[in-house]
């Protein structure tokens, strides 16, 4: 074990259940954690169950009017009727709804801790990345933000730098809501255009307010965008934007609902193109945050096929023992999977793309070119912003 990395995990997290048929399906959790399992990559480095986020921790994002209804609906879910985004198809109100969410929000500020506090350089928690909650309300199967309070954790703790990376197919709204106005956070969030998808918001015009101008960067992109336009757009974009703001910490969001396979979006992108990223982004870290790298799941609905073999690779990384694309997946996770959900489980980690390529934006752009018109929007709107030719 190296002591450097951390995976948060608690088999509690588990009960974040919106019930049955909802697509956040907790099975995909425990999915997850066997076939890290499987791997041998919980060895590599520690396991940590992190105490649940209390009040105080809560209220760095979240109103006092919000917890308390929070806790009301888990408490009496029949009394939810909507309010607070509480008691909808989207964010169902069930029992334990408030001990179970704070408990993933503690596992992310947990693990924001660890990094910061030396005691890891790097930390996942899959279970985490609910971006969508707001400070006021529920949204998208998100209860509490999770994101925003690690990064908000580490400005209390003194932290004056902190970069966002979300690469879910969803925009980051809450994330990016939450630090609308503060220049300590630049948050980055690369999704698919919300003309087409929930929630509707992520234009590259949205770029924060205030003292925080400049610190919101949206890349839109074009839905049917596959691996080459993906890995493009994310080289395009983060690095530069990484280099001007010269981050403490790096927090990344790694949603695995971009696949061609997830049910709820319209991207094409594989498997392999997503730990393209995961790959990029641990090497973000390390060039311009000293290493301190903050990884969370997020979205994914392919709750068999992507989702495990997606977030089995971003803890590899994180632990600094990569799965080889190629391996074949232990026959005993994949009778796991055929005891818990009669589906087939997939029997390699790729989808048979790897390695991915992609044209560097360095070598030139087509401005008729769909993603490339994504890709000059955002530069547009928020390079200058950054002191950076767009």
């Amino acid at each position: 074990m190296s002591g450097r990395a951390q995976l948060m995990w608690d088999e509690a997290v588990t009960g974040y259940d919106f019930g049955p048929g909802h697509p956040m399906d907790p099975v995909r959790l425990e999915l997850t954690r066997k076939l890290v399992g499987a791997f041998g990559l919980d060895r590599e480095l520690r396991v940590v169950a992190a105490k649940p986020a209390g009040e105080s921790t809560l209220r760095l994002v979240h109103r006092p009017d919000y917890i308390e209804a929070v806790k009301a609906a888990s408490a009496d879910p029949r009394s939810a009727c909507g309010d607070y985004g509480l008691g909808t198809e989207d964010d169902p109100a069930f029992a334990g709804m408030h001990e179970v969410s704070a408990l993933i929000a503690g596992q992310s500020v947990g693990a924001a801790e660890a990094v910061w506090r030396g005691d890891a350089l790097h930390a996942v928690n899959f279970t985490g990345g609910l971006h969508h909650a707001m400070p006021g309300g529920a949204s998208g199967f998100c209860i509490y933000n999770d994101a925003a309070l690690a990064i908000a954790r580490l400005l209390e703790l003194g932290v004056e730098r902190v970069a966002y990376v979300d690469v879910d197919v969803h925009h980051g709204d809450g994330v990016q809501a939450a630090f609308w106005e503060d220049p300590r956070v630049l948050t980055i969030s690369m999704h698919e255009h919300p003309r087409t998808l929930f929630p509707q918001t992520g234009w590259p015009q949205e770029t924060g307010a205030g003292a925080g101008e400049g610190t919101a960067v949206n890349v839109a992109l074009p839905a049917g965008t596959g691996d080459a336009g993906w890995v493009r757009a994310f080289h395009a974009v983060v690095p530069e934007l990484l280099a001007g703001f010269r981050p403490q910490v790096l927090v990344s969001q790694h949603g695995a609902d971009t696949h061609f396979e997830d049910p709820l979006a319209h991207l094409a992108v594989s498997l392999d193109a997503q730990r393209a990223v995961q790959v990029a982004c641990h090497e973000l870290a390390h060039e311009h945050a000293d290493g301190k790298w903050v990884a969370l799941g997020g979205g994914g609905y392919a709750v068999v096929e992507v989702v495990p073999r997606s977030w089995t690779h971003l803890v590899g990384i994180a632990a600094g023992r990569e799965v080889d694309p190629a391996a074949v997946i232990p026959e005993e996770w994949r009778q796991e999977v055929f005891a818990r959900t009669r589906q087939p489980a997939p029997r390699r980690m790729t989808d048979g793309r790897w390695p991915v390529s992609h044209a560097s934006w360095e070598s030139g752009y087509d401005p008729a070119d769909r993603l490339d018109q994504a890709v000059l929007a955002t530069r547009r709107s928020a390079f200058p912003l950054r002191g950076l030719l767009p």
